[in-house]
């Protein structure tokens, strides 16, 4: 069947006037999604070429978390009209939240030299670039955006997440103060400062926080951002009654707005156990990539991941990248993960570990013979990298179950920890973390080499060199002067790890222990036996 000819601008926006197509537009404004899908679907259905309806139905799969069904209608679009800048631009935004930055940037290119000064294509093209490490051309768009728009407080927030991630702290302050003085209510950038862990917020900070949630119609993204922020400040000013009600509604109203089942977690690790028996992994024993390329961290979040990925990074073989989303996206490849294992045959694993290292290789700056993949909820695919990457190290840092819920439970994620705003679903994650890699331990046994947090803190030299020596890696000073490494570190805890380490974090819990009951409860015999790992899974 011949391509069907190009539809120029001019017709799509004659389209847009459809009177079917303005009724499908206002209900997408206004987020009436079951209203707006069979509007668009039936008008298709009539004129399967409409690009505009096209690109509203990509929109709405987008909105509802479909992404690759949004990437393929847009592809779609792009194809009958390929000089539709709106469908380009979407298409852009739907590859950047699938985590594919490079092709991302690809289209935002093509975009940019029709309409250079567009705010919205520059902010994500150097948003993207930061995804892919390239830091310093990330900045540089940055600033040259500024300097066109000054008055743009979410690139200035932008801009200062970006100077956080590469050190340059004082002028990330800059950036997120010159923010709130162009929108004072602005939450996301209160939580940004608040996020720093090194900024104490003044009393008028804290007058002027609780001011903005007084803004009438504040959003409910600004309103919960507000609160963890204020959360931390009365925290930091000893007020931990206080604090701990900004925590809980900054975490109950997030977790409105999330669809998440803590049910869901128990039944993949209950099959994983049910699956991953000696016999299962001694059956596919040398299959997969044999290359040794990777040092996996995994763990809860909060947990030292980021503090053991900067000291193996501080070694001069081993190159940090960032919690990199390729080994999830390859699990999501099956409705019946983890059975759907049982029958990949050794070209399947082969393959598939050859495919995560070139998925990976946009991550690599360096010629370092190894690098970190320090996606901490890898813990749940632990089976999936033994079986694809036998050679690959992997590292599970742990920590005091209180200490490492309650550390969740007051941070605010952008995205992907959705068991993190309920004690009771923290506390299922994490008992469901422990059960598995307990699993993990007995069939498998010595191949994840456990850091303990609280021991690292206390014995840090011993800690490392054990680190080191699981790794393969000969002992180099420079591992006990982690703070001292430049990198760029894309984590919540990204000023921390730039300080030697420091007790504080171990026992910040215990001001806030008389609220903690629900999770008590549900850890059970995991927080008595901690951390006596062999007994936890009871």
């Amino acid at each position: 069947m011949p391509a069907p000819k190009p539809i120029s601008q001019r017709a799509i926006a004659s389209g847009l006037r459809n009177p079917q197509l303005m009724q499908a537009a206002l209900a997408l404004h206004d987020n009436r999604l079951g209203e707006a899908e069979p509007i668009l679907k039936r008008h298709l259905h009539a004129h399967p070429l409409d690009v505009a309806a096209i690109r509203m139905l990509a929109e709405l799969a987008a909105r509802i978390g479909r992404m690759k069904d949004s990437e393929g209608l847009l592809r779609r679009a792009l194809e009958i009209a390929p000089e539709f800048g709106a469908a380009r631009a979407n298409l852009a935004t739907v590859l950047y939240r699938q985590n594919r930055p490079g092709e991302a940037i690809i289209e935002l290119n093509h975009l940019i030299v029709d309409d250079p000064d567009h705010i919205g294509y520059s902010n994500l093209k150097a948003a993207a670039l930061g995804r892919i490490g390239e830091f310093d051309e990330a900045l540089v768009l940055y600033r040259e955006v500024l300097k066109q728009w000054p008055r743009q407080p979410k690139v200035w927030m932008s801009y200062g997440h970006m100077l956080k991630t590469v050190g340059q702290t004082a002028e990330g302050v800059t950036a997120y103060r010159t923010a709130l003085e162009l929108s004072p209510h602005l939450g996301e950038v209160w939580w940004s400062l608040a996020n720093l862990k090194t900024v104490k917020f003044t009393a008028e900070d804290v007058t002027a926080m609780q001011a903005a949630l007084e803004t009438p119609d504040l959003s409910d993204e600004d309103r919960f951002h507000l609160d963890f922020a204020l959360g931390k400040a009365l925290e930091d000013a000893k007020q931990p009654e206080a604090a701990f009600a900004h925590y809980a509604a900054g975490n109950a109203l997030r977790k409105r707005g999330l669809d998440y089942d803590a049910g869901d977690i128990e039944r993949l690790v209950t099959a994983g156990c049910n699956l991953f028996t000696p016999e299962f992994f001694a059956e596919r024993a040398g299959k997969g990539c044999p290359a040794p390329d990777v040092i996996f961290v995994v763990g809860m979040p909060r947990a030292g991941s980021t503090l053991v990925e900067q000291i193996l990074s501080s070694h001069s073989q081993v190159e940090g990248t960032s919690e990199l989303a390729d080994i999830p996206n390859l699990a999501k490849r099956w409705n019946d993960y983890p059975r759907r294992l049982a029958s990949l045959t050794s070209d399947n694993l082969r393959e598939l570990g050859e495919e995560y290292l070139e998925r990976t290789r946009i991550q690599r700056k360096t010629d370092r013979p190894f690098f970190i993949d320090k996606l901490p909820n890898n813990w749940l695919h632990t089976a999936f990298i033994h079986l694809i990457l036998p050679n690959a190290r992997i590292v599970d840092a742990r920590r005091h179950p209180l200490s490492c819920c309650f550390s969740n439970f007051k941070q605010h994620f952008a995205k992907g920890q959705a068991f993190s705003y309920d004690l009771t679903d923290l506390g299922r994650y994490y008992r469901d973390y422990v059960r598995l890699m307990a699993h993990i331990d007995n069939v498998l046994p010595g191949r994840i080499h456990r850091v303990i947090y609280e021991r690292m803190v206390e014995d840090t030299e011993s800690q490392v060199r054990g680190l080191l020596s699981a790794c393969g890696l000969d002992f180099e000073e420079s591992c006990l002067r982690f703070h001292e490494t430049e990198r760029a570190v894309r984590t919540p805890s990204s000023e921390q790890v730039r300080q030697p380490i420091f007790k504080d974090g171990t026992e910040a819990w215990q001001s806030f222990e008389p609220w903690l009951e629900p999770l008590k409860t549900v850890l059970g015999p995991v927080l008595h036996h901690y951390p006596d790992t062999a007994n936890q899974s009871l």
